[in-house]
């Protein structure tokens, strides 16, 4: 996925000026995609350069609302209906798991503690962010609970493998 799709895909859902939908990716997208200010603004910049998006309207200061435009939808609808497009899914984590035998096993323990961490930190965040959040009858809104659910079953799966592998390191020390 890209953040060309991401912001495509907020703004088919809702037009909004790059703050808006600066402050609807922090609360949402972001989850799944995150970038920075500066990345999304010149991102907007490419999509109306490429025709995939359009200022709809041009508020107090210049503020610009955007739209997406015909071209825009029917890329974004490719996008969602070609996962087979994807490029081939790679886990510098899981990467890191498979090297762990090159540390002593303190270190190893060391760093998935670290996971285990991480993993209840974000699940903590997601369940605080879940309560903060009024879901509605819209398809916006259900796929964005979806989403939510998907990273809290994750969030929740990767601390219990994590203390999982803590248990079988210390099982290989004894």
């Amino acid at each position: 996925m890209s953040l060309r799709i991401a912001a495509l895909g907020l703004l088919a859902q809702h037009p909004g000026s790059g703050y808006d939908l600066m402050r609807r990716f922090e609360k949402s997208m972001a989850n799944v995609w995150p970038a920075t200010q500066s990345q999304l603004y010149g991102e907007l910049n490419r999509l109306a350069d490429n025709g995939l998006i359009e200022v709809a309207e041009i508020g107090a200061r210049g503020r610009k609302v955007y739209r997406v435009t015909a071209s825009g939808h029917a890329e974004l609808l490719r996008w969602v209906t070609n996962p087979q497009d994807d490029p081939p899914g790679r886990s510098p984590e899981l990467l890191r798991i498979f090297l762990l035998g090159e540390l002593p096993r303190p270190d190893a323990a060391k760093h998935v503690q670290a996971l285990v961490e991480h993993a209840e930190s974000e699940l903590h965040r997601l369940r605080a962010l879940r309560e903060s959040l009024q879901f509605d009858d819209s398809d916006d809104s259900f796929y964005g609970h979806a989403a939510l659910e998907f990273g809290l079953r994750f969030e929740a799966m990767q601390a219990e493998w994590a203390r999982w592998l803590l248990t079988a390191i210390d099982d290989r020390a004894d």
